[in-house]
């Protein structure tokens, strides 16, 4: 048995009762027979059903998301999430399949033709920080690939699954597990190909045991992303997309801008600036609405808040605003600015994932790039500035993805691949449209059509 907590009142509220090992291996074989007739049917076929599952989760909007919203302590992110799986479906149900033609070989008589077989049964193991999005963005393209899909939630963000498994459709090769570490194991040591959001940390030991049992592991893990605002900048735009960027769901997302360098002609008018808009924010104990910003909600979190608080101030930083966790039962912490940093705090080099905006001035560009690449991490960055000048220094940057002139623009768009750098992920981009290739094997079929030759022989 597993208790899990209410973000907003710190309480104890919801209890799971995970399967042994031996009961998921049961249902994950039973999984992989659904499987054979899942690949049988054809992209449209699979379509199909994913878009009848879409509409039955539309009837049943409200159930999910008001799971989802007690589970994360927010409804307005929790609403728009619900919307994104929606897109999801939209977007890969109405996304081809990449054509392989036949062609000739090096050999003019064999003809080379390929085929893409899905991996029959993909694990993924996701995230409390958003956890209905994350627990999808995989699991849809594997499906539409023609694998089966099992999903494991994190334990601390679970109610909104036993909504979501009310909604599905007999065909539909999808089995939810709740649980802890020992089931994300379970799954590990049954599945053919893992997809896992969450922390380095967790993701190391994934990929120790997917590479023991010699199956692709793609890893979507922690960031520290930087914020580079260049003289050029409009001021405006960048005190609010950074603002926005660093304290949407708490701080609580990967790509959270969590550090900012900023020109030193236009460091205090940049301070100055984001601390009047940052104390403009309330915080979400009672009603919510979008210029406010909800608890802490894995409680674990709240220890690493205060920890990279107190070593910045230890260390000469000043805080400008916010600083103070407050406790509504569950844990607040308005958006804190931060002044006289530097790269021995661990507010600028570990992940904090929370509402904290560190600020520290650049001279040069190159100064500028040495900071931004000073880091363990290298999920995402964002740019301010003249565009041709931003374009230019982002090519120097050694992270996934950039937003320039905007912030946090991976959270909304997937158009294009990316991938992270450093010990930011593993693995083929989970953007693109060529992304569903993670879930294939391609097989090679060589046909010799001369009945008179044969390569071999002489």
């Amino acid at each position: 048995m597993i208790s899990v907590y209410n973000p907003r009142t710190n309480k104890q509220d919801y209890t799971i009762f995970p399967l042994s090992n031996t009961s998921i291996q049961e249902k994950i074989a039973e999984l992989r027979i659904q499987q054979n007739k899942w690949a049988a049917l054809d992209f449209i076929q699979r379509a199909a059903i994913l878009q009848t599952w879409k509409s039955a989760l539309m009837q049943q909007e409200n159930e999910i998301v008001d799971a989802l919203a007690t589970d994360t302590g927010r409804e307005a992110i929790s609403r728009q999430e619900f919307k994104s799986l929606l897109d999801l479906i939209d977007r890969w149900t109405s996304t081809s399949l990449p054509y392989l033609p036949a062609k000739s070989s090096a050999i003019p008589y064999i003809q080379a033709q390929q085929q893409d077989v899905p991996y029959s049964v993909v694990g993924v193991i996701s995230p409390w920080n958003i956890p209905l999005l994350l627990a999808h963005i995989d699991a849809i393209p594997a499906l539409m690939a023609g694998s089966a899909v099992v999903i494991k939630p994190s334990e601390i963000t679970c109610r909104f699954i036993a909504k979501l498994v009310k909604t599905l459709v007999p065909e539909l090769p999808i089995l939810y597990l709740e649980g802890g570490a020992e089931t994300g194991q379970s799954i590990l040591e049954a599945v053919d190909l893992i997809c896992f959001t969450g922390s380095t940390k967790t993701g190391k030991q994934v990929a120790a045991t997917a590479a023991a049992r010699m199956i692709p592991a793609f890893l979507e893990l922690g960031g520290k992303d930087a914020c580079i605002v260049l003289e050029s900048a409009n001021l405006d735009k960048a005190t609010s997309g950074a603002l926005w960027s660093a304290v949407v769901n708490s701080g609580q997302a990967c790509q959270s801008l969590e550090r900012f360098y900023v020109h030193e002609n236009i460091y205090e008018r940049f301070i100055e600036m984001l601390v009047e808009k940052a104390t403009q924010i309330t915080l979400n104990n009672e009603i919510e609405h979008f210029n406010s910003i909800g608890p802490a909600i894995s409680a674990a979190q709240v220890y690493i808040w205060k920890e990279h608080l107190i070593d910045a101030v230890l260390k000469g930083g000043r805080i400008l605003s916010g600083g103070e966790i407050h406790d509504f039962g569950g844990k607040w912490l308005y958006p804190t600015v931060i002044s006289k940093v530097n790269h021995n705090m661990k507010v600028m080099k570990e992940e904090t994932f929370g509402p904290l905006l560190p600020v520290m001035p650049f001279a040069t560009t190159d100064e500028a790039i040495a900071l931004a690449n000073d880091s363990d991490y290298g999920l995402s960055a964002s740019i301010y500035g003249e565009e041709m000048a931003a374009i230019s220094l982002a090519k120097a940057l050694n992270v996934g993805a950039i937003s320039i002139n905007d912030s946090g623009l991976t959270t909304l768009l997937f158009d294009a691949e990316k991938q992270s750098f450093n010990l930011s992920g593993l693995g083929g981009s989970r953007t693109g449209t060529s992304s569903i290739r993670r879930f294939f094997r391609r097989k090679a079929l060589y046909i010799n059509q001369n009945p008179q030759k044969n390569s071999w022989w002489f």
